[in-house]
């Protein structure tokens, strides 16, 4: 008993006296928790954005006070050029196209990008032609609604999940590959003899990232074969191809937020704990895991600024919505600059071993 109390208290001092075990230990799962409920407080029923294409007769009768209480719900735009309608409710722009194609027959056009909107743009629409008809209650119902979504009817759910996946998979593999590999080069005195060995510096940098981007290559490869299977049944764009160098240069960004990392962290637990830290808020944030749709607008304006989210929405345009390099090339770009500039403040905190 007297050795087992002697191994605890050692393991208990051990573990205090190690803030990193410590902060993500007790703290780490308390910021989830207030991110969590930061993320849902205001979550209700959703608002969302219906564009009205032509004359239609239910919303065109309605009094300002009528339009007034129907904006608590939705936000009700026009746009008599239906194709365009159409398009920005496949990239999710907007929600729901609804137009009138005989004397009360109603017809709502959703995407199915996001099954949630889908069925909720349905509902509330439901909800107001329903309320309609109530209040001609007597006579034969006012309004008929039909639905139908703007995607070829085979199109699934997968279609939208593999991106945002794919994006977090590059994100996780660059950073924590990164992150480790200068902790333990450094902790094991692998830097030290590589300064000392007749080995270029440019070898030493180019080595590891060769491998990180071949891992990311394969990290594709298999995402996309998976997918394609025709159990899941993703269907690729004509411009899929796009998502390589998207790959690349996501796997380029966060490798250098895991150098960031590395530089900092002098052990193999504090970097995992600090790129865990980094990498997994970031997905949620970014909407790799369920859409922002009915989070608060300052988590939505906070998504806009991390590299993941941007991976994401230029991998879903490539892959899944054939909008091709006018939708990549500004990724591109931005995730290029935020590698150089993340990849310069790293080589100022770089040491060769630990002091």
């Amino acid at each position: 008993m007297s050795a087992f109390r002697a191994l605890a208290r050692a393991q208990l001092m051990g573990w205090t006296r190690d803030r990193a075990a410590v902060f993500f230990t007790l703290l780490f799962p308390l910021l989830f928790l207030l991110l969590f409920g930061s993320l849902f407080k205001g979550a209700g029923a959703p608002h969302i954005t219906l564009v009205q294409s032509g004359p239609v007769v239910l919303f065109d009768s309605m009094t300002a006070q009528q339009r007034s209480d129907l904006s608590q719900e939705l936000t009700l735009v026009r746009d008599d050029n239906q194709a365009d309608a159409l398009t920005k409710v496949k990239n999710g722009d907007d929600d729901g196209v609804i137009s009138q194609s005989g004397t009360g027959q109603l017809v709502l056009r959703f995407s199915v990008a996001d099954p949630t909107r889908a069925a909720t743009v349905q509902g509330v629409v439901n909800g107001i032609v329903q309320q309609a008809n109530q209040a001609a209650s007597g006579r034969p119902p006012t309004f008929t609604l039909t639905t139908a979504q703007v995607e070829d009817l085979s199109t699934k759910p997968i279609q939208y999940l593999t991106p945002g996946l794919l994006g977090w998979a590059i994100a996780t593999s660059g950073t924590f590959t990164a992150a480790l590999t200068l902790v333990v080069w450094r902790r094991k005195f692998i830097l030290r003899r590589l300064r000392l060995a007749p080995v270029s510096l440019s070898a030493v940098i180019c080595a590891p990232v060769a491998v990180t981007l071949l891992v990311a290559l394969v990290q594709t490869a298999i995402f996309l074969a998976v997918a394609t299977l025709p159990y899941y049944g993703l269907r690729l764009s004509g411009q899929w191809w796009i998502a390589i160098p998207l790959v690349l240069a996501g796997s380029l960004a966060f490798m250098s937020v895991g150098l960031l990392v590395g530089s900092w962290a002098k052990t193999e637990q504090a970097a995992t704990g600090v790129a865990q830290l980094i990498v997994l808020p970031m997905a949620f944030l970014s909407g790799s895991f369920f859409p922002l749709d009915n989070t608060p607008g300052w988590l939505k304006g906070i998504s806009t600024v991390l590299p993941l989210h941007h991976l994401t929405t230029a991998m879903e345009d490539v892959l899944t919505r054939d909008r091709g390099w006018g939708a990549a090339l500004p990724t591109l770009g931005g995730l290029l600059l935020f590698a150089a500039v993340l990849t310069a403040i790293s080589v100022r905190l770089f040491r060769w071993e630990d002091a």
